[in-house]
């Protein structure tokens, strides 16, 4: 079965539980004094000029608050790891306290990298276009701002074919019931976001009530959904 029909029939399984969930509380609303007492500076990340092996590739997308993302990525079998950040922006090594603000431009997102032996660009798209809602511009449930905005910054020529073409052929199917709004753009710069947010829905489960209220139910069904995709074990 094609990306396609594959979102057409998980849309309703997902039953896009971030909105339904993020409505009651927001990522935005957490207290976060270890953005203040940041002290370090964050090292950009410029893939145009990393080196790999030829193993592995990156993928680096945004579509919500990337507590949410993260803790869904990192579980698909062939993702070797998954970095919370900030991309698309025009400041260099912003903090948290400042991408919140929105004057930086940037959006949180994931520096996803991967094993395409394992998982193809294809598939972290089919999670992608279903894990949030493309067709809200700059939110995601509770969570407002241009740092919430749904994006696939392309790292190739070919992400980016792939990424327009996917999402003209969701537009045209009518799997959404707006236009999506999802903006592919090029990968520029990644500034990695303060160590606490790393790992945050592992290390807070049982101490955010976002965790448990919005992570947890979107985490589950992602779990059924994409159950064939998760790493064993």
């Amino acid at each position: 079965m094609n990306l396609l029909a594959k979102s057409m029939n998980l849309k309703a399984a997902l039953g896009l539980v971030v909105l339904a969930m993020g409505g009651l509380i927001s990522c935005a609303q957490q207290p976060s004094p270890e953005a203040d007492k940041q002290t370090t500076k964050k090292k950009e990340i410029n893939m145009s000029t990393a080196s790999f092996s030829g193993k592995t590739d990156t993928a680096t997308l945004a579509n919500g608050c990337f507590w949410c993302t993260e803790a869904i990525f990192e579980q698909l079998d062939g993702v070797i790891s998954a970095v919370s950040g900030y991309t698309g922006g025009h400041t260099t090594n912003p903090t948290y306290k400042e991408v919140c603000t929105g004057e930086t431009g940037h959006a949180e997102a994931l520096q996803i990298v991967y094993d395409p032996a394992k998982i193809s660009f294809d598939e972290l798209l089919e999670v992608f276009w279903e894990t949030h809602d493309p067709t809200t511009l700059n939110r995601q449930g509770n969570d407002i701002g241009t740092q919430y905005r749904s994006g696939v910054f392309y790292h190739n020529q070919e992400q980016k074919e792939k990424a327009e073409k996917y999402k003209a052929e969701l537009d045209k199917s009518g799997a959404f019931d707006k236009p999506i709004v999802t903006e592919i753009t090029p990968f520029t710069s990644f500034f990695p976001a303060e160590d606490y947010h790393q790992q945050y829905f592992d290390n807070n489960e049982n101490a955010n009530p976002y965790c448990k209220i919005v992570i947890r139910p979107k985490v589950d069904k992602f779990r059924k959904v994409f159950k064939d995709k998760l790493k064993k074990d």
